[in-house]
């Protein structure tokens, strides 16, 4: 059913508890890759983004570094990860994470997209937004949100 799950990760253990989840699917329906993706963390993606004294040689150097270090995260996650036959891939991204997950996932024939929530609700979820929210609302293929550990249920 599923031949292609694509796993957004963050570099954060919370994004991590979605891993068991991914390979317990993938031993059990046949999966042939799961791709780790992460939006890599750039300079105008923050809300300080363009301030005056910044130029843009920094800039260049802020975003490659950042860079650098998604994919070694996902590098190392990738090794350390055994899914039996399953073609494990990695792949950084660079813009709004929703938008270029759920862009990605199409271009590249995702059947599923599995993502750890925090699960947040009310008006914390109003302040902070939430990616995995937003790229269910956006994906065109099924969203797996799995809930962190710890989560408070409400509304």
């Amino acid at each position: 059913m599923y031949q292609k799950i694509l796993v957004p990760l963050d570099g954060s253990d919370l994004a991590e508890c979605v891993l068991p989840h991914v390979k317990a699917i993938a031993g059990g329906c046949g999966v042939g890759s799961v791709i780790f993706v992460q939006v890599a963390d750039t300079f105008l993606s923050h809300p300080t983004g363009g301030g005056g004294w910044f130029n843009d040689e920094l800039i260049k150097k802020y975003d490659a570094a950042s860079k650098a270090a998604a994919e070694r995260y996902l590098k190392k996650l990738a090794s350390q990860s055994d899914y039996g036959k399953v073609n494990i891939e990695t792949k950084v991204l660079v813009g709004n994470p929703a938008e270029e997950l759920a862009d990605f996932a199409k271009k590249n024939k995702a059947d599923l997209i599995i993502i750890a929530t925090h699960g947040r609700s009310g008006i914390s979820r109003w302040v902070w937004g939430s990616v995995a929210d937003r790229l269910l609302r956006s994906a065109c293929v099924p969203v797996l949100m799995v809930r962190a550990p710890g989560c408070e249920p409400g509304i």
